[in-house]
């Protein structure tokens, strides 16, 4: 009996250890536990850089003309205003200034949710 209780210890003590420090270990990373944080901060990190591809892109989410050809020109002032008012933000103090990078992201990432 006693040769069965030692022979326990030596197999369990081992096993508890490496429980306990892969607890401890995956603990340690919130992306495990929280998948939508990981994608929060994968999100945050994405730039997006104004291109003719990703005016294209948001026309064709959000039409500025009239669905006969006319409308204003891809990318252009005019444009970034009507893409403001049909997501509802023209005018909010919190949308970064047109004709910029940060713009685009701005407007990107509003299109995705």
């Amino acid at each position: 009996m006693q040769k069965l209780k030692s022979q326990l210890l030596n197999i369990a003590l081992p096993c508890s250890v490496l429980f306990s420090m892969f607890l401890f270990m995956s603990g340690c990373d919130n992306s495990l536990s929280h998948p939508e944080m990981a994608e929060e901060q994968v999100r945050q990190k994405i730039v997006i850089n104004c291109s003719e591809v990703w005016y294209q892109q948001v026309e064709k989410q959000l039409l500025s003309g009239d669905g006969q050809g006319h409308g204003p020109d891809l990318g252009s002032d005019e444009w970034q205003s009507v893409i403001e008012f049909k997501l509802g933000i023209r005018g909010d103090k919190t949308v970064p200034q047109r004709n910029t990078d940060a713009w685009c992201t701005f407007i990107d990432e509003r299109l995705q949710h």
